[in-house]
């Protein structure tokens, strides 16, 4: 099964539209997507919903074998964690997607991770749904922060040190 999620602020219809005509030449039957907002673009070949509880999207993205999403942290976060592949197309400003481009700086450290592909057009997601379509899990990431990260950080926050000074922290 492919989840598929816009996540609950905004409609995508640019991707909500790649993947259906995506599915519809590949006569795929198995995709559900979570489309946000109402607006006048809804699937008509691929099951749906506006909205999903949070506890139906967490189902979801388990049970799925690929998840494509905008690149909105929430989901990214539970496919790393679920070793699920994940395909993410970013929102556009100049398409009036959303408020700014901060999904492109989002993604920009996500094309390191062999089970992520991203994907800014929909030329590109269709590629990326034929090669990850039948791709396995990945190795999971944890659902918290290492012992030595945390350490590292309680280190930061209780020495005081201030960015903008220290020598050693600060950055030009």
């Amino acid at each position: 099964m492919i989840f598929v999620t816009v996540g609950t602020q905004l409609p995508f219809d640019r991707l909500m539209k790649a993947v259906e005509s995506w599915a519809i030449r590949n006569k795929r039957d198995d995709v559900f997507a979570q489309i946000g907002p109402d607006r006048a673009y809804r699937p008509r070949h691929i099951k749906w919903a506006n909205f999903i509880s949070a506890p139906e999207c967490r189902r979801r993205i388990e049970e799925a074998d690929l998840i494509v999403s905008h690149a909105g942290m929430g989901t990214i976060i539970s496919a790393l964690e679920l070793g699920k592949p994940l395909i993410v197309m970013p929102r556009s400003h100049e398409l009036h997607e959303h408020r700014n481009n901060h999904q492109f700086a989002t993604v920009a450290h996500l094309g390191a991770r062999a089970t992520v592909r991203v994907a800014t057009n929909a030329e590109a997601l269709a590629k990326d749904l034929d090669e990850m379509a039948n791709w396995g899990a990945s190795k999971p990431i944890a659902p918290s922060a290492s012992p030595q990260l945390l350490s590292a950080i309680r280190f930061f926050v209780n020495s005081g040190a201030d960015l903008a000074t220290d020598p050693v922290l600060a950055t030009e």
